[in-house]
């Protein structure tokens, strides 16, 4: 071996740690026949200068271990024997000091991070990080792996080095640098920008005009702390890229823990909402249906639940039909890898359908399921009629059967008041519909109606089955034709209760068979772990304090029993701090209802929802085949124990909407149930996929679209005057994400600036006044400034975001189309429900398209009159009617002030250009405007001409009655 240390020196020598020289590291491998070959390049090592004559530098050389890109020709690795030989070499010398020198070991880095040891992910294996982040042992002069300690904490052995590689299933795809960081430059230079401009806006009033001034002063001071709220949170954003092959890779291949290969996957619930039938058509809805069956999952861990908060006939029979068409659709898809699943966007396509298609039947096939679907299609569009005619058959055989027994109680005669006989609505085996009837009776209105649950399709066999050579005219030989488990449920309503519109159907749906079986559950577009939508803390969580957040630290959330019956009972169910593991009353009707078995699938939710120990780094995880086991079949005490748990009754005195399930208290559930979770310390992820996860119908027509921007900001208003204000959130919550929250509850309140700011330009016209003294060189650069750079925010928030610049202007317009509309609508509504207690109405919005079915956006042309429409039209004729006074008075005027007309008349047009949509959605297609949009434009202009005339009149007024300018 190379020179070995001076006997007499140690590591860690003090006489010569200022002046000596570098340490030098050889690197060098035993061959079998013991020899060490040196793998350095730098044997010689040349030492000049002022260390040339000292001798008391260290020199290592450092054994590399049999890893599998180092392994000797003919050779499997280092033996035993070579091992102690190495122990000998590097251990020469004075044994007591050698000894000593022997348990001083180079400082190696604990790292619980077994990733660290495997292979990278490019194949390669990392030399550092195996001896520098191991736990491998180091003597004076070499490096070994020692034969006792062949496997250390965490089970970690030579044998891992030798498996594959531990992959992430998803990873971070960071923006470019050259599209972030001038992001951030720009955003930096406008609020540079903006703080100068408003110091010299506040620093340089109107005297001419101040009330103008103090207005437009307030205005641009709010827009600046709104745009700061919604700008912090893009500051760092990231896409995530998932790896499909790693999640095959992870649990679905052979292992030892699951020799078949068989899922390993949780099991996902996906949960369909719909509330009626005439406004989200049940052909949207079944082909939505039809794309859950068909996706690519495993069969047996997948449920999906379509719950109807209407009870609807129509709905329950379209669901049928979907199901039964499902049994090809389904297989289909699987055969020939058809994307996307829907049939209606497949076949919607216009690209080549035969475009990467290998198998020689699949034009046949696609042209057999095509008209197999559009004849879907018509049973589905013939299914009112249907059940409208078998109703009147039904109804009327009710009848004559109830004269007939009338005649033979009467003596053959029917009575003089006739025989009533009840308006039902039947179902195709002849018993009445336990839901809604087409003539509401009691028990069959929409909100009085028992609780309907109907297994459509059952869960399916644990191994696959294959299908035949004559399956309905397919070839499924060799395909797995199972379909995923699907129920219809529709929970019971009934007068007196609170239902909690959307929020209480998902949370019986929850409860109901989903609830008794899988992990997951499946919101709009989110998903969520079962354990955390029933309220409980996350296994860590961390606190953050100081101004931005800066400061982490381990969040100590779990406390004892004992510690628990020390503080007060009503404040623990006011803190979303504690979790209800510390209560023993867990399964009581306190907090989860009476339904023991409920409560007994709660434990197995978590367990079942938690990450596969596969790593070491994994904590609070599940060990690999522990979900390999079937599901239980539906029996039939499942089956009326989740009747039970949708009963109207069954969340009296229990914490469901409060603290567990969705929260009730607003129409935007879905936000303040992601608030709480992210409250308690639960982390989330945005995960984008190359094709969208996710599509769903929203309302085209200006009308309805108005009217779920009202939902969604009166939803923001209620969070803003709840205790799920992120003001007063808790320290779980990082610093950007409660941001994020109170931007959410803020927002709608730009509205009232908003609506002023458009009055503006209307009022500096009607007066001849300007929001500045005179346009200036700095007013002007300030203006250009800020503009220029918010549109290059924009630009680079388009090139991301992979949209397009008209969608971008068209989103600009809608914004000021909705704020100065809905959202002033939804900021009074608050304000009433918090004042006066007035409760918010919620309007379920039409996603229907018009009468004509060739046109997809007949919808959009269809003028529905409604109050929000008032404000944005007022704006309008009030911009108009100013510009024309504006333009006559400084025309006619003897020292006309142009610049102050240009200012005007420039941001007239601005807020004209935003409304342009507005006005051109009340035109209709054919551009036919109703007549109550001329009357009240006439109104207004009539109203705003007279009331400037009263206030500001003319200079002089002659006797003849003549008014001179």
């Amino acid at each position: 071996m190379a020179s070995s240390p001076p006997p007499k020196k140690t590591l860690n020598s003090q006489s010569s740690s200022v002046s000596r020289p570098p340490q030098a590291v050889k690197f060098g491998r035993r061959t079998s026949s013991g020899r060490i070959v040196s793998l350095s390049r730098d044997d010689d090592m040349d030492v000049s200068g002022d260390y040339s004559g000292q001798s008391d530098y260290i020199n290592y050389t450092v054994l590399m271990p049999p890893t599998p890109d180092n392994q000797p020709a003919g050779s499997s690795g280092s033996t035993p024997e070579s091992k102690s030989d190495a122990n000998r070499r590097g251990g020469g010398g004075d044994g007591a000091k050698m000894g000593n020198k022997l348990d001083r070991r180079l400082s190696v880095m604990k790292s619980n991070n077994k990733s660290m040891l495997l292979r990278s992910q490019t194949g390669d294996f990392d030399h550092n990080r195996w001896l520098f982040e191991s736990k491998g042992k180091y003597g004076i002069g070499n490096a070994f792996w020692s034969e006792e300690d062949d496997t250390y904490d965490g089970g970690v052995s030579m044998s891992d080095f030798f498996d594959k590689p531990w992959k992430p299933l998803t990873r971070k795809v960071n923006i470019p640098a050259k599209v972030l960081s001038p992001y951030r430059l720009l955003i930096v230079f406008r609020l540079v920008i903006l703080f100068f401009f408003l110091w010299w806006r506040v620093t340089n009033p109107n005297e001419d005009a101040m009330w103008l001034w103090g207005l437009s002063i307030v205005c641009e001071i709010w827009f600046a702390f709104s745009w700061i709220l919604d700008i912090l949170p893009k500051l760092n954003p990231i896409n995530r890229a998932t790896d499909l092959a790693a999640l095959h890779d992870k649990f679905e291949q052979p292992s030892p823990s699951n020799p078949t290969g068989r899922s390993d996957l949780p099991g996902v619930d996906v949960f369909v909402s719909t509330a009626d039938p005439e406004k989200e058509p049940p052909l949207v809805t079944a082909n939505t249906l039809l794309s859950i069956l068909a996706v690519d999952y495993p069969i047996e861990k997948l449920s999906a639940y379509i719950s109807d908060d209407g009870g609807a006939i129509l709905t329950f029979e379209a669901m049928a039909e979907a199901v039964r068409f499902a049994e090809y659709w389904v297989p289909f898809c699987r055969k020939h890898d058809i994307e996307p699943r829907n049939p209606d966007s497949y076949f919607s396509l216009k690209k080549d359908p035969t475009k990467n298609k290998k198998k020689q039947d699949f034009v046949k096939d696609r042209r057999w399921i095509k008209r197999e679907y559009d004849e879907f299609k018509v049973r589905i569009n013939g299914l009112p009629e249907q059940i409208k005619k078998r109703a009147e058959q039904f109804n009327m055989r009710e009848e004559l059967k109830e004269k007939r027994i009338a005649r033979e109680k009467n003596g053959g005669v029917l009575p003089p008041d006739g025989v009533e006989v009840v308006k039902a609505t039947w179902m195709a085996d002849g018993t009445h519909w336990p839901g809604t009837w087409f003539e509401p009776k009691p028990d069959h209105s929409k909100g009085d109606h028992a609780g309907i649950l109907q297994i459509m399709s059952k869960v399916p066999e644990l191994e696959p089955v294959m299908g035949g050579p004559n399956e309905g005219a397919l070839d499924f030989t060799g395909i797995d034709v199972r379909v995923p488990m699907f129920a219809y449920v529709s929970r019971e309503k009934r007068p007196g209760f609170d239902h909690n519109k959307k929020a209480g159907a998902m949370n019986g749906n929850m409860r109901a068979l989903d609830g008794l079986q899988g992990p997951v559950y499946v919101g709009t577009g989110c998903m969520f772990r079962r354990y955390a939508l029933y309220g409980f803390n996350p296994p860590r969580a961390n606190e953050y304090s100081g101004v931005f957040g800066q400061d982490k630290a381990p969040a100590m959330h779990v406390r004892t029993q004992s510690q628990a019956s020390q503080t007060s009972q009503a404040s623990d169910l006011e803190s979303d701090t504690q979790p209800l593991t510390d209560d023993p009353d867990l399964g009581l009707p306190k907090k989860f209802g009476n339904s023991t078995m409920f409560t007994d699938t709660i434990p197995i939710a978590e367990y079942q929802g938690r990450p596969l120990a596969d790593h070491m780094s994994v904590k609070n995880g599940r060990p690999p085949g522990a979900l390999l086991l079937p599901r239980p079949p539906l029996d039939a005490p499942t089956v009326a124990e989740a009747i039970a748990v949708i009963s109207c009754w069954y969340e009296d005195n229990t914490e469901w909407g409060d603290r567990i399930g969705w929260i009730y208290g607003s129409v935007t559930e879905d936000v303040v149930t992601g608030y709480r979770m992210h409250n308690r310390g639960w982390r989330s992820i945005y995960c984008i996929t190359k094709r969208d996860a996710f599509r769903g119908t929203a309302p085209i027509n200006l009308t309805d679209r108005l009217h779920q921007v009202l939902r969604w900001a009166t939803g923001s208003v209620e969070i803003f005057f709840s205790k799920n204000n992120a003001m007063f959130a808790t320290r779980r919550l990082k610093f950007l994400q409660r941001v994020a929250y109170l931007n959410v509850g803020i927002y709608p309140f730009t509205s009232i600036f908003l609506v002023v700011y458009c009055f503006l330009p209307a009022l500096c016209l009607f007066s001849g006044k300007f929001i500045v003294q005179s346009l200036d060189i700095h007013f002007l650069s300030y203006l250009l400034s800020i503009t220029v750079t918010l549109t290059l925010i924009s630009l680079l928030e388009v090139k991301w975001s992979g949209i397009g610049l008209e969608e971008w202007w068209r989103n600009e317009q809608f914004w000021l189309i909705g704020g100065t509309s809905a959202h002033l609508a939804a900021v009074v509504q608050g304000l009433l429900k918090v004042i006066a207690g007035i409760e918010i109405s919620f309007t379920l919005t039409s996603k229907s398209s018009g009468e004509d079915e060739d046109d997809v956006f007949a919808d959009l042309y269809i003028v529905k009159w409604t109050g929000l429409f008032i404000m944005p039209l007022t704006i309008i004729v009030v911009n108009l009617v100013a510009i024309v006074i504006g333009a006559s008075r400084t025309i006619y005027s003897v020292i006309p002030q142009w610049s102050k007309l240009l200012g005007g008349i420039f941001f007239s047009l601005w807020v004209l250009t935003h409304m342009y949509p507005f006005a051109k959605g009340l035109m209709g297609r054919r551009g036919k405007v109703p007549t109550i949009v001329y009357v009240w434009s006439g109104l207004v202009s009539i109203t705003v001409s007279l009331l400037w005339i009263t206030i500001s009149p003319p200079d002089d007024v002659t006797g003849g009655g003549g008014i001179s300018v």
